[in-house]
């Protein structure tokens, strides 16, 4: 199945469902990336700290990397110039690819100067190491920072889910013309249990999944589903041959907002813009 792309800044197209690869390590996480790509797969999101470049990296091997739209991230404690250059290099070699399409800042750290993170992220653009770079968990405060230096993103990859909509950030984003990256975008399983998603689904003849990631894709965003299951992959790429009506939008964005499920210390959640 082809997965229908967006164009984010630099006229880069990103298929609009990925496979989130957290918590998947080893053989595990190749079979998983394999089945994925097998069933038509394109963008794949790993990180440093995931611990499955290399696993992924095997599972990659046979597909033409020209294929491919292949996110990592730079882990927060190494955001300084040098670091960051070395964290990109061996991502690179555990994936065993001469380039990525976009690679993140994890999370904000601002103990290192923001222009110094990006200043070697632009570096390692123009040395053809990386297409793009884009940030994760920034909230309005932190997107601001990088505004008042001029800086395009590329991608905002945080947390949305029917449940934690970013209602707010989202709004900002497009005014700001950042394109967002959901994860966890089924709340770890959540949107199953919800009776306004398994009444949209039960009219649809899908799945409560299937209409939450509609939803975001409907909305605009990407999402980068996980799942180590063949069906729930299979189920999670065909969202794209029915939608959802304004009645049906309105009523999943009016569900009760129940927070944050990833959190960690320092997060900085509360830097809302200046």
């Amino acid at each position: 199945m082809n997965v229908p792309a967006i164009t984010l800044p630099g006229d880069i197209e990103a298929p609009q469902v990925g496979l989130g690869t957290w918590t998947l390590r080893g053989s595990e996480c190749e079979q998983v990336v394999g089945n994925a790509l097998a069933m038509g797969y394109r963008h794949i999101d790993t990180a440093e700290m995931y611990e499955n470049e290399d696993a992924i990296g095997r599972a990659i091997a046979s597909v033409d990397r020209a294929e491919l739209f292949l996110t990592s991230k730079v882990w927060p404690d190494h955001l300084h110039a040098e670091d960051v250059r070395y964290a990109c290099e061996s991502s690179l070699k555990r994936l065993n690819t001469d380039y990525l399409d976009l690679y993140l800042i994890h999370w904000p750290n601002r103990s290192v100067p923001i222009e110094e993170t990006v200043g070697a992220l632009r570096r390692l653009v123009d040395d053809g190491r990386i297409r793009a770079w884009g940030v994760s968990n920034f909230t309005r405060g932190h997107l601001d920072d990088l505004r008042r230096l001029g800086s395009t993103v590329a991608v905002n990859q945080v947390e949305l889910h029917p449940f934690f909509n970013q209602q707010v950030l989202a709004g900002y984003c497009a005014d700001n013309g950042v394109p967002i990256t959901a994860y966890r975008p089924l709340g770890k399983g959540r949107v199953n249990h919800d009776h306004v998603l398994s009444g949209i689904a039960l009219r649809h003849g899908r799945s409560p999944a299937q209409v939450a990631l509609r939803w975001i894709v409907q909305r605009g965003h990407l999402a980068i589903p996980r799942s180590a299951s063949r069906r729930h992959l299979q189920e999670n790429i065909e969202v794209f041959d029915f939608s959802l009506d304004a009645s049906e939008m309105a009523r999943i964005d009016a569900l009760p907002q129940s927070g944050r499920l990833v959190v960690i210390a320092g997060a900085e959640f509360d830097r809302e813009a200046m």
